[in-house]
């Protein structure tokens, strides 16, 4: 692995996005691209709770993209966790995978378990192509939208 983390071979870390739809009377290039899925990546808490932001990410995404796959997978501690997440995926067709960490930042979650996770995912679908978006924290429309909040948030 390179040193800044990034991870090699068939997973590629870039701003992509992945199209997929069931739909009859698509253009050409949709009905092609119909075999790929999204993927939120979060990391998992005991509490059930917890996962409800996450639950309504994945639904906002999907209503606004009815012809993209949009599942929802665990690093730990919550289910499906991402090997079974992208094992179901492209058991049930999907060739191209985005997988999109809901982590503000690149920590050892990141930098070391993501990287051996997608390792050996790559290996057992090399068919499969995976490609990892950066962390939330990374995207800086994000990161504008959280400033802007807290700005207006704290009285004056």
């Amino acid at each position: 692995m390179p040193p800044d983390g990034r991870i090699e071979s068939r997973i590629t870390i870039h701003e992509s996005r992945s199209f997929r739809s069931d739909n009859a009377g698509l253009s050409p290039i949709m009905a092609a691209a119909k075999t790929s899925a999204l993927v939120l990546f979060a990391h998992g808490a005991r509490d059930a709770q917890w996962n409800e932001p996450f639950h309504a990410i994945r639904k906002a995404v999907a209503g606004r993209r009815p012809d993209l796959t949009v599942e929802l997978a665990f690093l730990e501690l919550m289910e499906p966790v991402l090997g079974d997440c992208v094992e179901r995926l492209v058991r049930d067709g999907h060739a191209h995978i985005t997988v999109a960490p809901l982590f503000l930042a690149q920590g050892g979650h990141l930098k070391k378990d993501l990287p051996r996770l997608l390792k050996g995912l790559s290996a057992r679908y090399p068919a499969a192509e995976i490609v990892v978006l950066p962390p939330v924290g990374e995207v800086t429309e994000l990161l504008e939208a959280i400033a802007e909040w807290l700005v207006n948030s704290t009285s004056r």
